[in-house]
């Protein structure tokens, strides 16, 4: 061994080669033996050489492409033996949608917000495995929920920031949403407050919080398409002014509030759209303030459709949607400032519908004040029509009835 550079022998007799190389290839056998001999040679074994994945053509780093199209990455290698390529969304399972065709390409058909993010491509043979990877940015969508949404807690304020997620493309703006959790809500209604953030900023200084008060809080981003999924929920406690110790007071009574989600949650479709029923929650304590109605598309991220549904209604008209696409739908409810697991989720293929986005409504003809508006308008213009008929009439028969009288007076003579 001393005469072949690197290679070398460990003390329970194996052999280390440092650098594979031609010296390396043959048959080998191992004979242990001791003071007494030995008991013969090990069964030989062949020593191959093989090459590991090496990629022959790598996707690019970025890829840009609008949501709809059609996107192809390339990604080949080579290897003894040939390595088999995968791919894989990073930090999801499975391909998302996506399709792998005989090149060993990536194929988004159509591209859809959902696959949006890190993709690798990975080839694997028997001597080892290699990855690449490269981003997928999915343009003309709404914005992506921001990320790592942090709040520091400060005097009778907080300060909250957070890393935006994708644009979609467009400009995109921030709001701040925060709640107070209350054991014992002032009124039967409290609705969550909203604060934009200026242009271009990542962080937000909310104030005039109350002292030793639990607050919820939540970021929104919206561009020129609509709005991205809320961000995840975060809880702080506002810091209050130092005060003197005082013995403690006794335990409050503590307010146990139950309320379940919306129940047997159906769709059906109509001439004019999916319509949507369901039953209230069996058990809530506070009294209802309203729903929200979410839906995600083919297996995608949830996002909130309809965040202002009044508590009375049991109904829910979604007048359009894509064509040739799956949607699952589901509800929450809201009771003061808390918010009930979701209902159970319906299906709804619009497969060969020829149906394009629209606003979700309440399944009404009209808004009552605007047909009001119009079956007035109608009857003013109805009865100025009749009136000014009626005048024509009048001034039309008193012009006849002059020119008749002037035709019977006798001619007046004048005489000298």
């Amino acid at each position: 061994l001393s005469q072949l550079p690197g290679w070398s022998a460990r003390p329970d007799g194996s052999i280390v080669i440092a650098t594979g190389n031609d010296d390396a290839l043959g048959v080998y056998t191992c004979t242990p033996y001791n003071s007494y001999g030995t008991a013969g040679a090990s069964r030989p074994t062949r020593v191959l050489l093989k090459d590991p994945p090496a990629f022959t053509v790598r996707p690019k780093e970025e890829y840009f492409q609008e949501v709809g199209r059609e996107l192809v990455i390339p990604c080949t290698a080579h290897g003894d033996p040939p390595p088999t390529i995968t791919w894989g969304k990073v930090g999801s399972t499975g391909q998302s949608g996506a399709q792998v065709d005989g090149n060993s390409s990536l194929i988004f058909r159509p591209l859809i917000k959902e696959q949006h993010g890190v993709w690798e491509c990975t080839a694997t043979n028997l001597v080892a495995s290699v990855s690449t990877a490269t981003s997928v940015y999915v343009l003309g969508t709404s914005p992506h929920a921001v990320t790592n949404v942090s709040v520091l807690p400060l005097l009778l304020a907080a300060n909250i920031s957070w890393e935006p997620g994708f644009d979609g493309g467009y400009f995109q703006r921030f709001s701040v949403w925060y709640t107070p959790l209350v054991k014992h809500p002032p009124r039967a209604h409290h609705d969550w407050v909203s604060l934009s953030v200026p242009a271009g900023a990542q962080h937000l200084l909310v104030e005039n919080l109350q002292p030793d008060m639990s607050y919820q809080f939540s970021v929104l981003a919206q561009n020129k398409l609509g709005s991205g999924p809320f961000s995840q929920i975060v809880t702080s406690v506002p810091r209050g002014f130092p005060v003197t110790t005082v013995p403690p007071e006794p335990p409050a009574m503590t307010m146990h509030v139950f309320l379940s989600p919306p129940q047997a949650l159906t769709a059906n479709e109509t001439s004019r759209g999916v319509l949507l029923r369901w039953e209230p929650p069996a058990r809530f304590s506070v009294a209802l303030s309203g729903y929200a109605l979410e839906l995600r598309q083919d297996k995608g991220g949830w996002e909130v459709l309809e965040r202002s549904i009044p508590s009375t209604e049991s109904q829910v008209l979604v007048p359009g949607l894509i064509k040739d696409a799956f949607y699952e739908f589901r509800l929450v409810a809201f009771a003061g400032s808390y918010i009930s697991d979701p209902s159970n989720t319906v299906n709804v293929s619009t497969a060969g519908m020829e149906v394009y986005p629209s606003r979700t409504q309440l399944p009404e003809l009209l808004p009552q004040p605007v047909l009001a508006g119009v079956i007035g308008g109608i009857c003013f213009l109805s009865v100025a029509v009749i009136f000014s008929t009626m005048a024509a009439c009048i001034m039309n028969r008193r012009r006849a009835a002059r020119i008749q009288k002037r035709r019977q007076d006798p001619p007046l003579v004048f005489s000298p």
